[in-house]
């Protein structure tokens, strides 16, 4: 029931949250820094309750999964744990940062050692953790839940790095990256919280048994 109800409030209030995300220019964040900061806040509440669902999948496979396919299931919620820390980290800097240097704003002007360590590590992690994921889940004959879940991750982390920095704080180009990967990647939480939310341990649902 765990996986269930985090996975039907995880995936949506995630999507939601990239769709009411504000202008990303230092000068738009700090004419409505209140706003940017709440909706970064409500984003990290949205990948905590993920990562509750991922563990709770973890438990159940805990006696299903192999060593690859736990390796998977740990690489996926460290990186949604690096992108909750990245979100964190965005929501609290930026406000400030245009505060007193609009310009430099989502730009590499503004990254320091600590914080590229975060951004890089949230880069790396969140999309091959998903890859990863969608790989186990396609073993299982999860195939469609798998490709949303990798599909979504690694365009929405390629629009919120990538794009960002490739195109500039003012182009629309990542918001409408993050948006087509945060769409498949909320269904497939919601698809993957129907699947291990039914009260039964993997061993006792064939059709997650790992196909031959």
């Amino acid at each position: 029931m765990m996986v269930k109800i985090t996975a039907m409030i995880g995936g949506p209030l995630f999507l939601l949250t990239v769709i009411l995300h504000p202008a990303r220019d230092g000068h738009a964040i700090a004419a409505h820094a209140e706003w940017y900061a709440f909706t970064h806040s409500m984003e990290a509440i949205s990948l905590l309750v993920q990562a509750t669902c991922l563990a709770g999948v973890l438990a159940l496979g805990m006696r299903g999964f192999g060593p690859r396919g736990l390796a998977a299931l740990y690489t996926a919620l460290a990186g949604t744990m690096f992108w909750f820390g990245l979100i964190i980290f965005d929501g609290g800097h930026n406000p400030v940062a245009a505060k007193y240097a609009p310009d430099i704003v989502h730009t590499s002007a503004d990254l320091d050692i600590e914080g590229s360590i975060i951004v890089l590590a949230a880069n790396v992690l969140f999309p091959l953790g998903y890859v990863l994921l969608a790989l186990l889940l396609n073993r299982y004959g999860q195939r469609w839940t798998g490709l949303l879940l990798g599909f979504g991750g690694v365009v929405y982390a390629l629009g919120g790095t990538a794009a960002l920095f490739g195109f500039g704080p003012h182009s629309m180009i990542t918001s409408l990256f993050e948006i087509i990967g945060a769409a498949p990647y909320a269904l497939g939480y919601v698809l993957l919280g129907s699947t291990f939310g039914r009260g039964r341990h993997l061993s006792g649902q064939p059709h997650l048994r790992e196909r031959e």
